[in-house]
């Protein structure tokens, strides 16, 4: 039986289904072993710890007063009914609590991510309901990501493993002769399938919310400057024109970011315009000052007079694994961009015009100071 994330035995069947825990109660109901017990105790310490003070005041009060037997009796046998009303009332609350936080547990260790407490009306159990659920939910949206994760893996690294595997049986057959060019091909997949891994890494990471970032203030400008020009032989070498801009040139515009991330974006960015504008065609990288949500930011426009988006694929520029039709990419980078800007806090977004020589445009824009709250 497959072991569980958190080190128990999965219950799951063949179907994925999760069956009731060991201590279920009859029809697969919550339940817990010694729960009778348990109740039983802690009523009788409540009841100790409460009336026993309350029975010695009652005597104590009748000794001054001049009170009959029977009536001190009377008053202890009233005060002992409300007491123990009382006290019923805050141990079955607080058992059903406990009781279905340990079942619910219980649940989470067999695999069982969706299971949630439903809201506690005990009020001291409320916050350990809350930051119970919340676990919870992050374990299910993990446990999501990496079957996602794997499934994309398998899917994207199965063609070129394919390809790879014929040319080496081929070569190992005598059909093809090893050559430095059939060597420095077969370096190439390597690579690319290096490069595909890596950007998957990444992904995972800023899907999970687990990416640290290592901000500092910096110049964006510079930065961005310094990205592009990895670019200029490029285009050069396919006469496109790539230039970087600032709006306002009189003053640095400088940021509280990780360059390095912010960076592999506008890389990201760079790359796919590369990808889609013609020989001689023109690529504008510009860098302004902005406001998002009244904060001040940064904002990054990346310009191409490429053959544009069509409408119908618009919204999904940004969705893991999609490319054009005549896209050579891995389909990540816009994937990847948007999860490192959404982790500065900032937005991404994607505005074409197919058929009117007017390209794509991504802007980014990102808080030029991290929240604190972050």
């Amino acid at each position: 039986m497959p072991r569980s994330p958190m080190g128990g035995q999965s219950g799951a069947g063949p179907g994925g289904s999760f069956g009731p825990p060991a201590w279920s109660g009859p029809g697969g109901g919550p339940g817990w072993p010694g729960a009778r017990g348990f109740a039983r105790r802690l009523f009788a310490l409540l009841a100790l710890f409460f009336a026993l003070p309350i029975v010695i005041g009652v005597v104590i009060a009748a000794g001054f007063a001049g009170w009959t037997g029977a009536a001190v009796a009377a008053a202890i046998i009233a005060v002992l009914l409300i007491a123990g009303a009382l006290l019923l009332r805050f141990a079955a609350r607080t058992f059903r609590s406990v009781n279905d936080l340990v079942s619910s547990t219980g649940r989470l260790s067999e695999g069982d991510y969706s299971v949630r407490m439903a809201p506690s009306r005990s009020a001291p159990f409320r916050p350990a309901t809350e930051a119970f659920n919340r676990m919870a939910e992050r374990l299910e949206r993990s446990d999501d990501l990496r079957r996602r994760l794997l499934a994309d893996v398998g899917h994207e690294l199965r063609t070129p493993l394919t390809i790879m595997r014929g040319e080496l049986e081929a070569i190992a057959d005598g059909v093809r002769e090893v050559d430095d060019d059939e060597i420095r091909r077969l370096l190439g997949d390597v690579a690319a399938m290096e490069r595909l891994l890596e950007d998957l890494k990444t992904l995972s990471t800023t899907e999970a919310g687990v990416l640290r970032l290592h901000r500092e203030t910096v110049d964006v400008v510079e930065l961005v400057d310094r990205v592009v020009a990895r670019f200029r032989t490029e285009a050069a070498g396919r006469a496109v024109v790539l230039s970087v801009s600032a709006v306002e040139h009189a003053s640095a515009i400088e940021a509280e970011v990780d360059p390095h991330r912010v960076g592999e974006v506008v890389a990201n960015l760079v790359a796919n315009a590369l990808r889609a504008v013609p020989e001689g065609g023109t690529i504008d990288v510009q860098v302004a000052h902005g406001q998002l949500d009244d904060r001040p930011a940064v904002v990054i426009e990346v310009a191409d007079d490429g053959s544009g988006i069509p409408d119908g694929q618009l919204g999904a520029v940004f969705d893991r694994f999609h490319k054009g039709a005549e896209s050579s990419g891995s389909g990540l980078g816009l994937t990847i961009s948007r999860g490192l800007v959404e982790a500065h806090g900032g937005t991404i977004t994607a505005a074409s015009d197919v058929g009117l020589g007017v390209g794509t445009t991504i802007t980014v824009t990102i808080p030029r100071a991290s929240d604190p709250a972050d």
